[in-house]
């Protein structure tokens, strides 16, 4: 709850006293007014719960987008790890292969 919320919810109800004791009394001029307090005060609440919706919202997007980034930092490490597995592996595999190419220029490979 914010200060629109308080604010127009205290517009409402001095609204309501005025409005009714402009009826009681008489008096449309401060009936007028009540009314138009209480409609003045159900825009400013309003206005508060607009103001309280958009903060909720940014707040869980900004939730989001952090457990997004931590999901995607989590994603790289992992393609990281597996490129550099990768990388290992040919290079190992390159090895193997030029040794067993060299094993049969010097005539090793026969068994």
């Amino acid at each position: 709850m914010n200060q629109e919320n308080v604010s127009g919810k205290f517009d409402q109800v001095a609204g309501k006293i005025k409005q009714g004791i402009g009826e009681a009394v008489g008096n449309d001029k401060l009936a007028n007014e009540g009314a138009a307090q209480q409609v003045k005060g159900h825009a400013k609440e309003a206005w508060g719960n607009v103001k309280d919706t958009a903060a909720e919202l940014h707040d869980d997007a900004r939730a989001k987008a952090n457990a997004r980034t931590e999901e995607e930092k989590l994603h790289a490490e992992h393609t990281g790890h597996n490129v550099r597995d990768n990388v290992t592996a040919a290079a190992q595999h390159a090895k193997e292969s030029i040794n067993r190419g060299l094993d049969h220029l010097k005539g090793n490979d026969r068994a």
